[in-house]
C-alpha cells in the first residue's frame, strides 16, 4: 500500500531520532519515496548523512542553502507529500504545531501540508503526562492529525512509563493501514450524532448529562480519515474535529437534534448514534430565571422524540444504523432489548461499572452486539482506538471489507 507514495518525514530533537534510520529503511523498502526535513536540534541526535544515504534524497533543515541560495519551499513540500509523518515528535514541536508557531522548516511545512499528518510523540513520562502536552495532543487530534500513541516502556532517563516513540515497524504498519483505509469509505455519507443535549428549565438552567462528546468526535474523525463524507450533529461540546470531510451542525436540545438527524438520514448510507440524548424535557420553560427563594419547585417532564426509534423505523434497504447503550445494570440484556426495539444493525454497549469507560474520560471499554446475536468484546482502549474498532465493524457490515 506504500509503494509509489510520497512520504515527508519530519525528525525533531529527541533521543528517539535514532529510530528514524530504521523507519526510513522500512518505508523505502516498501517502495515509498521519502524526503526528510529535520529541526536543527535533530542533527545532534542523528546525522543528515546517514538519513540521506538511506532515503536517497538530500536532507532539508534550513529555509535555504546558504552556499548557493537555493530555496527549500515548504509549500512545495506540502504539495508533494501524500503523508507528512513526524517521528519522533518532541513536546516542544507538538506545542508549536498546536499553536501555529512556524520557526523552522519542519513547522512551516506542517502548516502548508495538504495531506494527512501522522505524529509519533517521544519524550520523558512527566513531559508526556503534563496537562499542557495532553491538551496539545488533543488539539492536534481534533484538527485531524493522527497520533500514534506512545507505548509504555523504558525511557532514556532510566524511568519506565509512557513517552517512548513507537517502534519503527509499528509506525510503518500504521502508514500502510492509512493508505489502505484512506479510500475505504469513499462515496459513502455517514451521519454521526455526538455529545449531550441540554433541555432548558429557564433562561439559565437546564437538564443535561456528563457526556463530553469525545467518543462521537473520535468516530467522526475515523470515518473521515477512511474517506467518508461525515455529517456530524453535535450537542454542546468542545470536542469538534476539524477535517475537510466533516460537516458539523451544532444543536442544543433533543428536539433540534431530532430535526437535523431525521432530515439528514435519508441521504446517508449509515448512521452512528453516539449522542447522549435526554429522554425527557420540561413541559414548560420559564421565561425568567426561577428565583432561589422558592423553597421547592416541581418540574413536569415529558418524553423527547426518540431519534433512534424514528431512524430505525424509517431505515431503507441497505442503510445501516448503529446505536449506543450506557447501562448500569443487566447490561447485555438491556442492550439487546434496545438493539431490537430501535432496529439497530449493532449496538455498542458501555457499562458504568467498567473503569475507564463511559462519560468524560479519554478511554472506553465496549461490547458490540449484532442483530444476529454475534458479540464482540474489547479491552479498555483510548477512544480513538475504540472508534477504529466500531468503524471496522461497520465497514464489514456494509460489505466493504
Amino acid at each position: 500500500m506504500i509503494k509509489g507514495k510520497n512520504i515527508l518525514l519530519g525528525i525533531t530533537g529527541s533521543i528517539a531520532a535514532y529510530k528514524a534510520a530504521t523507519l526510513v529503511r522500512l518505508l523505502v523498502k516498501q517502495g515509498a519515496s521519502v524526503k526528510i526535513v529535520m529541526t536543527p536540534l535533530a542533527k545532534e541526535f542523528i546525522t543528515p548523512l546517514t538519513l540521506a544515504t538511506l532515503s536517497k534524497n538530500p536532507i532539508l533543515v534550513d529555509f535555504f542553502d546558504p552556499e548557493n541560495g537555493n530555496w527549500n519551499s515548504h509549500v512545495d513540500l506540502g504539495m508533494w507529500a501524500d503523508l507528512y509523518l513526524i517521528a519522533p515528535a518532541s513536546a516542544n514541536t507538538m506545542a508549536k504545531m498546536a499553536n501555529g508557531i512556524a520557526d523552522n522548516l519542519l513547522l512551516t511545512s506542517y502548516l502548508s501540508a495538504k495531506c494527512p499528518v501522522m505524529v509519533a510523540p517521544a519524550m520523558d513520562l512527566d513531559m508526556y503526562k503534563h496537562p499542557a502536552t495532553q491538551e496539545n495532543i488533543e488539539k492536534l487530534q481534533q484538527r485531524g492529525d493522527i497520533i500514534i500513541e506512545s507505548p509504555t516502556g523504558e525511557l532514556a532517563s532510566g524511568l519506565t512509563g509512557k513517552g517512548r516513540m513507537e517502534e519503527p515497524e509499528t509506525i510503518a504498519n500504521r502508514v500502510s493501514q492509512l493508505f489502505a483505509n484512506g479510500h475505504q469509505l469513499h462515496n459513502k455519507t455517514i451521519l454521526v450524532t455526538s455529545g449531550p443535549t441540554y433541555e432548558p428549565i429557564d433562561p439559565v438552567r437546564f437538564i443535561g448529562n456528563h457526556s463530553s462528546g469525545k467518543m462521537g468526535a473520535a468516530l467522526a474523525l475515523t470515518l473521515a480519515e477512511r474517506g467518508a463524507k461525515v455529517i456530524m450533529v453535535t450537542g454542546p461540546s468542545k470536542h469538534i474535529p476539524n477535517h475537510p470531510n466533516i460537516a458539523v451542525e451544532k444543536v442544543t436540545n433533543a428536539q433540534q437534534m431530532y430535526e437535523l438527524a431525521t432530515r439528514h438520514f435519508s441521504k446517508c448510507d449509515a448512521a452512528i448514534l453516539a449522542a447522549a440524548v435526554s429522554d425527557f424535557t420540561p413541559k414548560r420553560v420559564a421565561d425568567r430565571k426561577i428565583k432561589s427563594k422558592n423553597k421547592s419547585i416541581t418540574i413536569d417532564l415529558e418524553p423527547t422524540k426518540d431519534i433512534a426509534k424514528h431512524l430505525g423505523a424509517n431505515k431503507k434497504e441497505g442503510q445501516k444504523l448503529v446505536g449506543f447503550a450506557l447501562e448500569t445494570e443487566n447490561e447485555v440484556q438491556n442492550a439487546k432489548e434496545k438493539l431490537k426495539s430501535k432496529n439497530f444493525d449493532f449496538i455498542v454497549l458501555n457499562s458504568t461499572s467498567d473503569k475507564g469507560a463511559g462519560f468524560n474520560v479519554d478511554t472506553n471499554k465496549i461490547t458490540i452486539i449484532h442483530s444476529n446475536d454475534t458479540v464482540n468484546t474489547f479491552e479498555t482502549k483510548p477512544k480513538k482506538e475504540v472508534a477504529a474498532d466500531i468503524v471496522e465493524q461497520l465497514v464489514k457490515l456494509m460489505g466493504i471489507a
